[in-house]
């Protein structure tokens, strides 16, 4: 009833399998993504959808968002997943599409939270799981955990930081929105 999105090496995906929940297929914006084969070792099948093999970022996401319901997903979650959906997928699952963010939100949305974060020296950052929209990381958060910054924290400290709260909060909030 999941289908997850991802870019990269899959460790959201990996937390949300390990919860047990019914994730029944895995797509990539990167043919290379790690994520896949960690979706193709847990026996979960897993297509990647470059956007150079589409005439536009629509057609993916059409294709992507078809190949998923015809797997079974009736839900998403981008875990990882580092392109903006269209609404191409984004009206395939309406409300039904949520993402994970390595910082508080509206305060530091984008690609490089983490880095915001420490750049604008604030106390603290957050584990933040919001629902998808086609603006960036502008839908309703349905849950945050804070993090702390620490002193001398890097971008490789604190984002480890945070994806270890990621990693128990993700599989939590999704657990309880399939279950309503």
């Amino acid at each position: 009833m999941i289908g997850v999105l991802v870019s990269g090496e899959g460790t959201n995906l990996q937390a949300l399998l390990d919860a047990g929940l019914p994730v029944v297929a895995v797509a990539a914006n990167r043919a290379t993504a790690p994520a896949l084969d960690r979706a193709r070792r847990a026996g979960i099948p897993a297509g990647a959808f470059p956007l150079e093999h589409h005439p536009d970022r629509s057609a993916r996401d059409a294709a992507m968002a078809a190949w998923l319901e015809g797997q079974g997903a009736c839900w998403v979650v981008c875990a990882g997943y580092m392109h903006l959906l269209t609404a191409a997928f984004l009206d395939r699952f309406p409300d039904r599409i949520v993402n994970t963010h390595s910082a508080p939100l509206p305060a530091f949305p984008g690609a490089h939270p983490i880095e915001d974060v420490l750049a604008a020296g604030v106390a603290e950052t957050a584990a933040t799981i919001h629902y998808v929209d086609e603006g960036v990381d502008t839908g309703a958060v349905i849950a945050a955990q804070p993090v702390p910054v620490l002193p001398g924290d890097t971008p490789d400290t604190l984002r480890a930081r945070v994806q270890a709260v990621e990693h128990t909060l993700l599989p939590r909030v999704v657990g309880e929105l399939i279950a309503s």
